[in-house]
This record gives structure tokens, sequence and C-alpha cells, in this order.
């Protein structure tokens, strides 16, 4: 029942529902309720809220248990959302993997964890998958589906059949891989983004800028094989235009950075300018995020629509 846990809740509450909300105390479960329930009447409030039904209509489909097996019952699908600890995770899956039957979906929200790692050895292996979110899911909708080798085809299509049917924009992934996709892609823009900063070619901020005013407001609507589909006479005139350009930039990139020293203390710095590192300082950011994120959700499908 943490920030993934209540999200999850509130996305599948706002497609009709009715969600268990799992935890091994009460008082973290009354806390998410309340917390769930704010959320809701201020988008509610804001005209933004999620769904069909109103918000006490949703906040009806949404109950709590702290007994596992209770909580479980008569469930088609099965979403976890426990701390990044594979220690954690597997102790969760092992105990559902004695209470389950053959048809429910064990699921993961783990972000880097594989699923080799989580789910072999478990007699539902093949009902196991991986669905990984974007924080916050219930305002960014992407969704990794992610299978462990052996995992059935029935529960991927069906994972993804259902990530459609909540409004999440779900991608197979045809096989692991460590950091599954967005990740891998995060993790190069960082890294390079690191490199600007610690080379001294950019400023925090302004690499920060270049991204939100830059490539950003692009990747907002397509990603990066449509920017080049477009950015040329299509994919093949592109790869004949900027390929040698390309290759050129790319063999200047450094080794891997350690992401510590002199670097983390100068962007640290620069952000925390910015955004000071104070609870109230940085939840009130994080709202202005989430409200960003969902006018961009509106602005989106009212574009799909016209």
């Amino acid at each position: 029942s943490g920030l993934i846990g209540r999200s999850w809740a509130m996305v599948f509450a706002a497609a009709g529902f009715k969600v268990k909300l799992y935890d091994i105390a009460q008082q973290q479960l009354t806390s998410a309720l309340e917390n769930i329930r704010k959320q809701m009447k201020e988008m509610e409030k804001a005209g933004v809220l999620k769904g069909a039904l109103s918000a006490e209509q949703q906040l009806a489909l949404i109950s709590v248990c702290t007994d596992l097996k209770a909580a479980v019952e008569g469930a088609t699908f099965i979403q976890e959302c426990t701390p990044e600890s594979l220690e954690l995770k597997k102790k969760i899956f092992g105990q559902l993997d004695l209470i389950v039957g053959d048809s429910v979906i064990l699921s993961s929200s783990t972000s880097c964890l594989l699923p080799s790692k989580l789910f072999t050895g478990l007699k539902h292996v093949k009902q196991c998958i991986v669905s990984h979110p974007v924080n916050p899911p219930y305002f960014v909708p992407l969704v990794e589906i992610v299978p462990h080798p052996e995992t059935d085809p029935s529960t991927t299509e069906r994972t993804y059949a259902l990530m459609k049917k909540i409004g999440q924009s779900p991608v197979k992934l045809n096989r692991e891989i460590e950091g599954f996709v967005l990740n891998r892609l995060q993790y190069a823009v960082i890294s390079e983004a690191w490199r600007l900063v610690d080379e001294g070619v950019i400023s925090p901020t302004d690499l920060d800028l270049v991204m939100s005013d830059g490539l950003g407001m692009r990747y907002a609507f397509i990603g990066p094989l449509e920017t080049m589909h477009l950015n040329a006479e299509g994919v093949s005139n592109y790869c004949e235009r900027y390929a040698e350009g390309m290759r050129l930039v790319l063999n200047t990139f450094g080794p891997v950075p350690e992401f510590s020293g002199e670097t983390v203390q100068k962007v640290n710095q620069a952000l925390s300018e910015k955004i000071p590192v104070v609870p109230k300082v940085l939840d009130a950011r994080r709202k202005w995020r989430d409200e960003c994120l969902t006018g961009l959700a509106k602005l989106k499908t009212q574009m799909k629509s016209d």
C-alpha cells in the first residue's frame, strides 16, 4: 500500500474493478486509504479524475486487508508492489504460490529485478509476469510487460489486454533483459547527461533544459525511431544522411560514470538551489509534476480523438 500500490489501486478502481489493498500493518492501510481519498477528491474537483465513476463510487471499490490469503481470494490478477528487494519479493511470491489457483496472474511491479530471479522454481511460474509501471502509474500510462522464460503466452496476452482495458499503454518485451527497456533508455540519457556536466560542457540546470524544452517536447508524442523517420525521408534516408555523423559522435562517448565525487556535489547543489531538499518543497514540486503530467495526458487524449 505504498506509493506504487496506491496508484495501481486508483488505476484499477477508475476502470471499475474491485480492488483489495494488502499490507502487513492496519495503520499503513488506513493512511493509504486516506491518501487515495484525498487524491481522488482533489482530482474530481479539478475535473481530471479518471474513469466514468465518481470519486465516491471508485473509493467504494477499494477495500483493505492484512491477511494475504483473504486478500487474494477470488482475485483474477495480483499486482505485487513491495519495496525493490529480491528477498522480500521472492518471499511474497513464495507465499502466493502456495495459496493461489491455476488461473490467477501473478504480476510484479519491479523496475529492475529479472523475472528469472523472481519466479524461477515457483509451481505457478507459467502464470508469473512483470508489469513494470512508470512512477506515478496513475499519470504515466506506460507498462512494460516482461515474461519469465517459462511464462505461458496466454499470461502475457491476458495481462496486455487487462492493461489496455484499464487505460494504460502496455508494451511487450519478447524476453527479459537487465533494466528492461525504459530504464535502459533512461540510463543512457542520464549517463551522457552526467558526462557532459562532469566535463564542464554545460551546467546542470541548462542540461535539464535541453531535455524539457528540447528533446522532451518531441518525445512526449513520438519516440526516437519515429523522430528519425520524420527528420528525413524515412528511416533509410535518415541512416544514409546521418549514420556517419552519429557514429562519429557516439565514438566520443566516455566510459560509464561512477556517479560519485565532485560531480555529485555540483549537480546536487544546482538542483537543491532550484528545489531545496525539504519534504514540503519536494512534495509541492512532485504535485506540480503530476499536475503537468495530467494536463499532458489530457492533451494527448484530445489530440488522438481529433
